[in-house]
């Protein structure tokens, strides 16, 4: 399940792609339309500022914007950046692995084939999404 910290951040920083090249967007305004905590907000385009994807404008016609090409940022990155891993289980991880506690040996755990391939499936989509582009073609017809 994706944390809250990471569902605000892709908002967040889906409205500042939508705004893209129109100077800097208020903190209020986010907040506003995203329904997300200042504060809790503030923190995490404190964080896309150091990770090089936000920057900001001070003074009275200051706020945010996309540091970046909004192509230039996948959602699957984002989720890496916030969540940590794609993988549910934590022997599934590419780049934070850990042996799972209880467990048969994993030439022997179906359960391990089965999310190995799930991470690189949700993977494959996450990394395929960018900020321009928020659903690739197939996608939005569920």
């Amino acid at each position: 399940m994706l944390s809250q910290k990471t569902r605000y951040t892709i908002r967040a920083l889906q409205h500042l792609a939508d705004r893209h090249g129109q100077g800097p967007v208020p903190l209020a305004e986010i907040v506003a339309k995203q329904n997300i905590p200042a504060k809790f907000l503030t923190v995490i385009l404190s964080e896309m500022n150091r990770e090089g994807l936000v920057a900001s404008q001070r003074g009275r016609d200051g706020g945010y914007m996309l540091a970046v090409d909004p192509a230039q940022v996948r959602i699957g990155d984002l989720v890496r950046m916030t969540h940590g891993s794609l993988a549910l289980v934590p022997c599934a991880s590419r780049f934070r692995y850990e042996r799972c506690d209880n467990c048969v040996t994993e030439a022997e755990c179906r359960l391990h084939h089965l999310m190995l391939h799930l991470r690189d499936e949700t993977a494959r989509i996450l990394d395929a999404v960018t900020l321009a582009q928020p659903l690739p073609e197939g996608l939005n017809s569920t």
